[in-house]
């Protein structure tokens, strides 16, 4: 299955970009909010894509030859927004555009390396967007190693999965008769864990486990707001932030720091109300139906 850009158009006009523009674009991904860019930005302007999947970064070199602009694709997290641009001896940037929602070819194993993102197909329980030999940790080294109160202390603040604790248990009794690594083998012992109802929803059991785990090992919250502070610091005077959050959790982080930034006159919100994807796009996209776009403009 194709990646389908979320709000493409809406990020782009938030930005405000114009001929000359020096933006980073700190999830390059499928390259769809890239092309809008350089579109705009012009042969004299500057991109920089960064993300932490190699194969992203090799999958969009062909925008250095479609486009004109000063483009550089940084292999990298974009908690590192700082380092990245002080390599590329860059002191400010007019826009900085986050699209946290993560990337159809991860997911579907399309991108040329399985993951363990997804349930519906037996792939090696790593959940990192990067290399798992740059990664700490791996969703396989928590449910066969971590502790019953640690793992479902990570399925709960994450996942806001409330059978937590009966998940966890039933992580720990599974991994001792044998291993646990595999996603399907996962989602099978979460999926038998929690009461029958909960196992006939439309959506599958394991969904928040799963977004648990991915966020466990991606340090996502916490590489979220070194972003929101160190994008917002290279911001010139006049620059904006954009950022596209897809569940609750990372919309919180993003609105409390947005509203921390107008209260010490740092910024000011260019919309008050997030903007949501259109009943249109809702409909031929239904991915995009949780996202919200925020946007900050600094004023100082």
């Amino acid at each position: 299955m194709r990646h389908v850009t979320v709000l493409q158009q809406e990020a782009t006009d938030m930005l405000n970009l114009g001929k000359g523009s020096v933006v980073v674009d700190c999830t390059l991904g499928s390259g769809g909010h890239a092309e809008q860019i350089l579109s705009v930005i012009g042969d004299s302007g500057t991109y920089i894509g960064i993300d932490a999947d190699k194969t992203a970064i090799a999958a969009n070199q062909n925008l250095k030859t479609n486009y004109g602009s000063t483009i550089h694709l940084m292999h990298g997290n974009f908690r590192d927004i700082s380092k990245i641009l002080q390599e590329l001896n860059i002191d400010t940037v007019d826009a900085v555009l986050a699209d946290l929602g993560w990337r159809m070819e991860q997911f579907d194993g399309s991108s040329g390396e399985k993951r363990g993102f997804s349930f519906k197909e037996d792939e090696p329980l790593h959940m990192t967007f990067g290399s798992p030999a740059d990664y700490p940790f791996t969703a396989q080294d928590i449910v066969n190693e971590w502790d019953a109160e640690d793992i479902a202390n990570v399925i709960f603040g994450y996942g806001e999965e409330r059978f937590s604790r009966r998940i966890a248990t039933a992580i720990v009794a599974a991994r001792g008769t044998e291993a646990i690594t595999s996603s399907m083998q996962l989602a099978d012992i979460v999926a038998q864990s929690v009461p029958a109802p909960y196992r006939r929803k439309k959506t599958h059991p394991a969904t928040k486990t799963f977004q648990a785990l991915r966020i466990a090992v991606n340090d996502e919250f916490d590489a979220l707001t070194d972003l929101l502070r160190d994008g917002f610091a290279a911001l010139r005077s006049g620059g904006r932030m954009v950022v596209i959050t897809f569940h609750s959790l990372e919309d919180r982080i993003v609105k409390h720091t947005f509203r921390a930034y107008t209260h010490d006159q740092e910024g000011v919100l260019v919309h008050k109300k997030p903007i949501i994807p259109s009943t249109e796009e809702q409909t031929a996209n239904p991915r995009s139906r949780s996202a919200k776009l925020r946007t900050i403009e600094k004023t100082v």
